[in-house]
């Protein structure tokens, strides 16, 4: 018998949910809950707090708003996607792969105004949750396959660097802003060369990173977050530094929890906005899907990338409203509830609730925690996001992919992280319509010792039925390629060994027909006739058929001129022209 207490084994039923567990999947858990995971979730919830303090803190300042506002949006997107959710573990919040989308997006409209930029940032959260769950509830969840895995090693290549930078100068006891990592590059070193720097602060910063790779290196289990934390605030507290040496600590935090709030926006900073939240729903999403369906996958569960997109949506528009800033899933903070044993969302509600009271209870605790160990924080967390291996990877397998996602790198590093993106998005989108609009055709022929009917031009000695030409088109016909395809079909009638009295079109890679291919369809069977030749069909896809059908085209052209198989286009050929050629019949 499996123990489901102690086992990765599903929890949820078998049949999806229906009804309200449809939508609200926390019920089904609530539903299957067993007393023997208690422990395991709170214990979980525990040592997620540990993490979460301190790392939304940092993420807030890295996104451009005071670190208080980090906290309201871990605590909110915790308790909604425990409700909303379909996955069992993932931990929604701050993260590193947003930050630089907020505040390359918040920072022109706020003016310098911290409060204003809490106040953006946290429309900004509601505006792509709406963008989320209009695109759950319609059923797009697969639109986010749109970003590719070349496109998401640039811009995180790119984030990491941007972010990174941006955080260096906190490190060193100082800030600095810019739109785009040039501008923050250059800032920082001006800066720097002209001794603004706090090397007291410098050293919290550095030494607590060093801490947390360290650990990371040599004792990967143990909190290296926790313990550089922990042992940076302790520092500052017992040598007084914020007084002595002028370290920026995070101060009293605001007593209580976050209140509703509504930003008042004009039309342009609407429009403005936007552009981000387009970009944040795209990459929060794409990140969540990836992360969920990993842990479904070792979880032996099924997660619904629609109800995904809804439980982001929830999530976001929640935070926002709560005086929050746009999330998403975390890649360092899940597996640190998996490891600690968390076998439902209750971990995270834990989590959430032990930040509350902290808010209530002891906002004491954190005031000489200092900016540059928070700094340190977001770099650490920047190491995570670059990719490396994947992109040397790319560069042995795709030359062009890898192009792809250097120019993704350059657009995020050098325009900024928005114009970046929607680039690269923007190249993607051409490269896949490039690959339809010039397919790869061939002409067929047989080999010896060979089944089927092979491309002649990797073949040489494939032999062709004198008068039949068989040309394979690799790609549906639409109005990009309506007009190559006439003039390939042409070609191959021209340059065939013998006069054409047939050409069969090999229809098993072609998907789709539009109005524009069928008109040229329609053309081009004027124009064979006209030679002489007709015009065939094998292997067309019952859907493409019925598209035909639906245009006319279908009848027009013959019914007889459609065969199921290559072989019996060929055997008829043969026929009804009298060609005796054995070694064709299949």
């Amino acid at each position: 018998m499996i123990d489901r207490a102690n086992s990765n084994q599903p929890f949820f039923q078998a049949e999806p949910p229906s009804g309200v567990a449809r939508w609200l999947p926390g019920l089904a858990v609530l539903r299957h809950y067993k007393l023997a995971w208690l422990s395991r979730d709170v214990m979980a919830g525990l040592v997620l707090t540990s993490i979460l303090v301190p790392v939304g803190m940092g993420y807030a300042l890295a996104a451009g708003v005071p670190a208080i506002y980090g906290l309201y949006a871990t605590i909110v997107p915790l308790l909604a996607y425990a409700v909303f959710g379909p996955s069992r573990i993932l931990v929604l919040g701050p993260d590193s792969a947003l930050s630089a989308l907020i505040v390359a997006t918040i920072l022109p409209l706020a003016t310098g105004d911290p409060a204003r930029a809490a106040a953006l940032a946290g429309m900004l959260a509601v505006m792509s949750g709406c963008l989320c769950l209009l695109a759950g509830f319609s059923g797009f969840g697969l639109v986010t396959e749109l970003i590719s895995k070349p496109i998401r090693y640039g811009y995180l290549n790119g984030i990491a660097l941007t972010v990174l930078t941006g955080q260096l100068s906190r490190i060193f006891g100082f800030s600095v802003t810019g739109d785009s990592f040039v501008q923050t590059g250059l800032g920082f070193m001006h800066e720097l060369l002209h001794g603004a720097s706090n090397w007291t602060a410098a050293a919290i910063g550095l030494g607590s990173l060093a801490v947390m790779l360290g650990f990371r290196r040599w004792v990967p289990k143990v909190p290296g977050i926790l313990i550089a934390v922990v042992g940076a605030t302790l520092a500052v507290w017992y040598f007084d530094l914020a007084d002595r040496a002028g370290v920026a600590v995070v101060g009293v935090l605001p007593l209580g929890l976050p209140a509703f709030h509504v930003a008042g926006i004009s039309l342009d900073e609407f429009n403005r906005l936007l552009s981000g939240a387009v970009a944040i729903a795209a990459v929060s999403f794409a990140d969540l899907s990836v992360l969920s369906r990993t842990y479904a996958l070792r979880g032996s569960y099924a997660v619904d990338s629609n109800q995904e997109l809804i439980a982001l949506g929830a999530a976001n528009i929640a935070t926002g409203l709560l005086q929050g800033f746009p999330v998403t899933s975390s890649s360092s903070r899940t597996p640190v509830a998996e490891s600690a044993g968390a076998r439902t969302q209750l971990a995270g509600v834990v989590g959430a609730l032990c930040i509350a009271l902290l808010l209530i209870a002891a906002p004491t605790l954190l005031q000489d925690l200092p900016y540059a160990a928070l700094g340190a924080i977001v770099i650490f967390a920047c190491f995570g996001l670059v990719e490396i291996r994947g992109v040397l990877h790319l560069y042995r397998l795709s030359r062009g992919e890898f192009m792809l996602s250097m120019v993704c790198l350059s657009g995020v590093v050098l325009l900024g992280v928005i114009q970046g993106i929607f680039i690269a998005i923007g190249l993607a989108l051409l490269a896949f319509v490039w690959r339809a609009w010039r397919p790869y055709d061939a002409v067929l022929g047989r080999v010896d010792g060979m089944k089927g009917y092979h491309d002649i031009t990797r073949h040489p000695e494939a032999r062709q039925i004198p008068g039949l030409v068989l040309f394979r088109w690799d790609a549906p016909l639409f109005f990009a390629n309506a007009e190559i395809f006439r003039e390939h079909v042409l070609s191959a009638v021209a340059n065939a060994t013998t006069p054409a009295r047939w050409i069969v079109v090999v229809a098993e890679p072609v998907t789709d027909v539009d109005t524009t291919a069928a008109d040229m369809l329609s053309d081009l069977d004027k124009i064979l006739a006209e030679a002489g030749i007709e015009l065939c069909f094998a292997g067309m896809k019952g859907p493409v058929k019925d598209r035909l059908k639906h245009y006319g085209l279908f009848n027009k052209i013959g019914v007889e001129s459609f065969f199921p198989t290559v072989g019996q286009a060929v055997n008829q050929y043969l026929k009804l022209h009298q060609v005796e050629w054995d070694d064709w019949d299949d």
